[in-house]
Order: C-alpha cells, then structure tokens, then sequence
C-alpha cells in the first residue's frame, strides 16, 4: 500500500477574507490539486473515525475533480468494504488497478471482497498478482492458501504452504492450514501430526487445541479429547462449542455431572444452541430429571417442529410423566413418518392401553407382529448402533438415545484481514471517554438522562437566538447520506453569510457555527483555520479555545496513525485548553478535556488534579469517574479505580462494569 499522506497544519495571519475564501468548498481560487489533496485528508480522517458515508462523500469529489488518481477509489473502496458494500468495493478497487496497477494494497482488499462474496478463484488470482510484487508477504500466502482450500485445490494447497513454510518454519498458523487439508482427504493421522507440531510451535491457539480434541473425539478417545478441550477453553473460555465437546467426552466417561456442566455453561454462552438444548435434554432424561428434559426438547422443537429424534424422546418423557395424550400426539408424528419403528408403535400402544382405548393399542401390536415377521423373511434389516451420531446426516430412529454431533466442522476460516475491526486501533482494549466539545447535534445515550450545560454556550445561544442551537456533549452524530449533504449545504449558506457580513461583530457568531459544521463532517484543519482567525481578532473567545483543541486533537489521533510527530500539535491542545480555563474556570468539560490530554501523556498526576477538579463542579460527570478510574489502575491503585468505574455505571456509563469485571480479576 501506498505511504499515507502527512498532514501539515498551516495557520496563516492574513486578511480575513482570503482565509474565509480559501477554505470554502465552492472556491475557485485555490489550486485544484490544494483541494483534492485537502478532500483526501479529510475523507481519510473520516475513515479514521468511522464516518463511513462521510467518507464516501469526501472521496466522491476528489473522483469528480481528479478520476484519473487511484487513491480516492481506494479509499472509498475500504469505506464500502466496512459498510459491507463488497460489490461496491470490488468495483472501486479494479478502478483503482486500472489506474495503478502496481499498488498491492489494492489486489489484497478486492482479494478480501471477493472472498466475501465467494469468489475465490477470483481472489486467488489477485492475491497471485499481488505475490508478485510482494513475494515475501505472509499475509498474501495465507490467504491464498485458504481460497485454494476452499475452492478444493488441495494439492494446490499444499504447494503454496511448502513455500510458506520454507519462508517461515515457525509459523504455527501454517501447519494448521496443512492440517485442515488433511483432514479434507479424509487423512486424520497426517492431520494429527500437523496440528501437534503446530501446538510444538504456539501452545497458545485455541483452535488448535479444538481441532485436535476434536480429532480425538472421532477416534473415541476420550480421555485425551477432554484433556485437549479443556486446554481450549482455558484459552478461550466463551465458545459455547468447545463446553459442547467436552461435555460429550465426559458423558463417555461417566462423569454425568461434569458433562452436565458444561451443557450448562455451552447455553448460558448461546442460549439458542440446537446441540447443546437436545444433548442435556438426553442427560437430564438419564439422570431422571424429566420435567427439565422435557424443557430442554421443546426448546428444540421450537427451532425445529420436525425433528423426529427430538419428537421421540419429548413423547418418552411425557409419557413418563403422566401425559399420555401429548406422548401419542408425539409418537404418531414419528409413526406417520417411519411406520416400522417397532419400539414407537410399542410404547403407544401401551399408552392406549393406560388410557382405556383397547382397539387401538391392538391395532399398534398387530403392526408389530407383522414386522417383526418381515424381518424374519429377511425384508427390513435393522442398522447397527454407534455411540454418536450425526446431525442431520443420520436418521436412524433406533439411534434416538444417542448424543448428537454436529455433521460437520463449519469453522470460518481466518483469513489476515488489515481492514477488520476498529480503523484506529485493532488491538482496541480500554479506551478513555471521549473529550466534550461543541456540537449542533443533540446527540444522547438511551439509557443515561444526563444533559451537558455550560453556562456560556447558552448565553452564546441566547444572544444568537436566530441561528441553530449550540450543545455540549461528547458524543458523535452517526453520519448519513441524507445529514452529510444538510451539513455540507450548511457550510454553503454560512459561507455565504460570512461573505455578506459587514462587522467583525456580525462575523463571528458565523465563523464559530461554520467550525462547528466542519467539525462534525471531520474536516478538522478547516475547523481550526476558522477559530484560529477568531482567536486573532478576540483573544477572549474561550468557546474557539475549546472546540480548536477538540480539533486539534483529533487531527493529532489521525496522524499519529500516519506516523506524524505531533508533539508540537500535542502541546498546542494543552495551550488552547489552558488558555479555555483561565478564561472561564468553573466550566468543568475544560478540565475533564485537559484530564484527558494529561492522561494520553502519562502524566497521571495532572490528570487526575483536572479529573478531581472536574468532578468538584459536576458530580453527575460520569465519563470523569470512568477516566479517573482507568488513570488509578494504570497507577496500580485497582481499588480506588473499580470504585470510581463503579460510579461511572451507576450514572449511565455500563460499559464501565465490563472494564471492571477484566481489572477485579487481576
């Protein structure tokens, strides 16, 4: 992929309205490639922050200004690809090869959509193309091997895991891949040796363990399949499968109650699993507890109304428990169906019996009579027995007691995907609470009721009552077509306005809505152009202060991506909202803004002064609980941060209780 572009943030001390003009989308002034450079930043600082549509929007006038440029088909090819636009996303891509052909970065991603949309001999061929001119790129290997795999080019397959293995022997990953193939052929052993030289390798892949205990359990080895699950789920403790699994090795091994066990734990993971509701509901009829067995099968019939298996032995269980009438109206559905089923017509013909009704249980024992006749004349041979059977793909009524396997391993394959996940951060584990700023979206949680209000933004909006309300949160507005095009019509209008205005007075109400415009649409640099010429004409602006460095630090998180120094522009957003404080220091978002810019230093000290202060003129400002409490555990102070995390959930901030169920175990 190509180098990213580096932002540099240009402020200029110039006259007003060449700095309002030259940053106007309808400009004619400015160079067009000043533009188009400008629109791609900004579309891919959207991209940074999620705002898919607003991307596209950005990227479809750069391919309006200059088509010829294969970047902006790129990127909007990656906003499509996350909005699940594959078809889109292809399309963008080829266009961009036709433009670049020499791009890796662009045979991967339309590798990846066409995967998405099965296409993968296509894929196969972009990830070839691409291995040309990046031969030592794992990813591209491992992914090839997966199409081939899934397009049964097995000795294809093993070809390409030969190179990748000689590139690299210690790749674990690799000899997984061998492994699948094997197991493919139907060659269990080879696959074996494959998955514990793999184990060799990383001891710590979940699904290595899994598909190797699996292997066990289809060797009925089932001391060694518990054993290899267990290592599993130690590793990945949430997979309703693997409780499964190893529920089934237990029952084998007679440990009722641990087998038990895990059916439960596999449910309370996935409440819905067919497997897991119809193998406890076996057990539980073994172990005598009836009425619960019977839960478990309407469960399953439920989901599936036809299954026999599950009619059979609800109907034994009612039947058991006294209801004779539901146990018949079960065993005549599976009668209808497989009309020798000796054992069906005996127990409903014994429940005939208890209800009374003679002629119809003699009708029942006649049918028994006679087909136990038939098969002495060699006319219905009966199918021996096993000890699990499949799904879907074994139907023996006579198997109706047995623990059922799923008929096949539909794993997803795990292809190396660079545009999975968070754009920002895909090792994202626990991150602060966003900064407060300015917006013209009233934009709040369902479940928290709490308002910002600062006591100069409203008298900001009273003393501009003609224009759209100002608020205060920290929330994004979620960006659609319909509300891109309003906001860039918007800028339109207070463009317009500004060019009309005859006083500095009558201007700068305007200049503060256009930045709040060009902030919510990410495009930050112009933003920052705007309150910065306010600041020059009133150093007394703290409303610019403070939304200048909500921009500034986003357009710093975007280019630390790109691998910019921004130690300048960090400083600067410390500057800004220290010059906010001074200016007004009972608004307590300042100090909550700078607690944030504290903490992303390290500088926990400071950050935890502005939380505290913060929270002595709000007590109701939840995301100052859950910043200063992730700030007293990355102190090492794990009390005092679950007890603030813990205020942060009671005010409305629930993602708190999950960062303190990760940190009460540590």
């Amino acid at each position: 992929m190509r180098d990213c572009f580096r932002i540099q943030i240009r402020r200029w001390i110039i006259n007003l309205s060449i700095v309002l003009s030259a940053f106007s989308f309808g400009v004619q002034h400015v160079s067009a490639q000043y533009n188009t450079d400008r629109l791609l930043i900004t579309g891919r600082s959207a991209l940074f922050y999620e705002d898919y549509v607003l991307a596209i929007q950005y990227f479809n006038q750069v391919i309006s200004m200059k088509p010829y440029l294969y970047e902006p088909w790129f990127f909007r090819g990656v906003a499509k690809y996350y909005l699940d636009d594959f078809t889109g996303a292809e399309a963008d891509c080829s266009e961009a090869l036709r433009r670049n052909p020499y791009v890796v970065g662009l045979y991967e991603l339309r590798g990846l959509t066409r995967i998405q949309q099965k296409k993968f001999t296509e894929a196969v061929q972009d990830y070839s193309k691409a291995l040309k001119y990046a031969p030592d790129q794992q990813s591209l290997w491992h992914n090839r091997i997966l199409c081939r795999i899934e397009n049964k080019e097995y000795d294809a397959a093993h070809r390409d895991i030969d190179t990748l293995l000689t590139h690299w022997s210690k790749y674990a990953r690799g000899y997984n891949m061998r492994a699948e193939v094997f197991l493919l052929q139907k060659d269990t052993l080879k696959a074996a040796e494959m998955l514990d030289k793999s184990l060799e390798l990383d001891a710590f892949d979940e699904q290595t363990w899994t598909v190797r205990g699996a292997i066990f359990l289809s060797q009925s080895k089932w001391k060694e399949a518990e054993e290899y699950i267990s290592k599993a789920i130690h590793l990945q403790p949430k997979l309703a499968g693997n409780y499964i699994n190893r529920a089934l090795a237990r029952v084998n091994l007679n440990n009722l109650r641990g087998g038990m066990s895990d059916y439960d734990m596999a449910l309370d993971l996935d409440p819905n699993n067919f497997l897991g509701h119809y193998n406890r509901g076996l057990l539980r009829a073994q172990v005598g507890d009836d009425n619960r067995a019977i839960s478990d099968f309407d469960f399953v019939l439920n989901l599936e109304p036809d299954n026999l298996m599950a009619l059979f032995n609800r109907a034994l269980l009612l039947d058991k428990t006294g209801n004779l009438r539901g146990a018949i109206r079960d065993y005549s559905k599976v009668i209808n169906e497989y009309p020798n089923f000796w054992f069906g017509l005996q127990q409903r013909a014994q429940c005939y019996r208890k209800l009374g009704n003679k002629k119809q249980a003699e009708l029942d024992e006649f049918r028994i009579f006679k087909a136990q006749m038939d098969k002495r004349a060699g006319k219905q041979p009966r199918l021996n027995k096993r000890q699990l059977r499949k799904r879907h793909d074994d139907e023996d009524m006579d198997k109706y007691n047995q623990l059922v396997v799923a008929d096949e391993e539909n794993r997803e394959p795990e292809y190396k995907n660079a545009y999975r996940g968070r754009v920002q951060n895909h090792n994202f584990d626990v991150a602060y609470q966003p900064m407060y700023y300015l917006t013209t979206e009233d934009v709040r949680m369902d479940v928290r009721k709490y308002v910002a209000f600062d006591r100069e933004v409203e008298q900001f909006n009273i003393a501009n009552k003609d224009m759209r309300h100002i608020y205060v949160n920290s929330l994004s507005p979620q960006l659609d077509e319909d509300l891109t095009s309003l906001y860039f019509a918007r800028i339109d209008t207070l463009n317009a306005a500004i060019q009309r205005a005859k006083t500095m007075a009558e201007t700068k109400p305007l200049l503060i809505h256009r930045a709040i415009a060009y902030s919510v649409i990410q495009n930050f640099t112009s933003a920052i152009d705007d309150l910065t010429t306010l600041v020059l004409e009133d150093s007394t602006q703290m409303l610019a202060y403070w939304q200048r460095a909500v921009c500034q630090q986003k357009l710093n998180d975007f280019n630390a991506s790109q691998g910019t120094n921004i130690e300048m522009q960090k400083a600067n957003v410390l500057s800004d909202l220290s010059r906010a404080i001074s200016l007004s220091q009972s608004n307590p978002y300042l100090y909550y803004n700078r607690g944030n810019v504290y903490a992303d230093r390290k500088d926990y000290a400071h950050a935890l002064d502005d939380y505290c202060r913060a929270l002595e003129l709000d007590r109701n400002l939840a995301e100052a609980y859950y910043n200063r409490g992730l700030v007293y555990i990355y102190k090492g102070d794990i009390d005092a941060g679950i007890s603030d995390l813990s205020k942060a959930g009671e005010q409305g901030l629930y993602t708190a209780y999950s960062v303190i169920k990760k940190y009460r175990k540590k």
